[in-house]
Order: structure tokens, then C-alpha cells, then sequence
């Protein structure tokens, strides 16, 4: 898709901080939303990571909720073979 990136949405929260984080996206219109993620929160992670694409790394972090945009860093990848 021309003019779209890739990027990887790196999420993460304290232990106390679990419940706050999956109850910031109600009313948060996204479609990131119902949709699986790996999490490491069950293990003690503590961390949430979506694969997107988007025009640019603000357009990435907007599919978040605000509470979530803010623990979380947008990487720009894409793939590639390795040797």
C-alpha cells in the first residue's frame, strides 16, 4: 500500500497498571480493538505489542488509547531475510 509504513507498537506498563491499561480502551473507537495481541502480562511482563501500518509513527500511536500512546513506543520496521 503505497504511503503506508510498518511499525511495531511497543506497550508497556507496571504490574499495578494492568487493569488501567485494558480498561482505557472502552470508548476508544480502534481497530486494534477485539483483535489479538501478544502480551506478556500473565508471565510478569507487563508488555502489549501490535503490528500496524500507517502513514507515519504519530498516525501508528493514534490508534491507541491516550493512557496506552503514552507507555508506548512506535518502532518503524519492515521485513527482511536473514541470512
Amino acid at each position: 500500500m503505497a504511503g503506508l509504513h510498518r511499525f511495531v507498537l511497543c506497550h508497556r506498563h507496571d504490574p499495578h497498571e494492568c487493569s488501567t491499561s485494558f480498561a482505557a480502551w472502552k470508548g476508544h473507537a480502534s481497530p486494534l480493538r477485539h483483535r489479538p495481541a501478544p502480551a506478556s502480562c500473565l508471565f510478569g511482563g507487563h508488555g502489549v505489542w501490535w503490528f500496524v501500518e500507517a502513514s507515519d509513527s504519530a498516525a501508528a500511536l493514534a490508534l491507541l488509547p491516550r493512557w496506552v500512546a503514552a507507555r508506548t513506543e512506535v518502532v518503524q520496521v519492515r521485513s527482511t531475510t536473514i541470512p
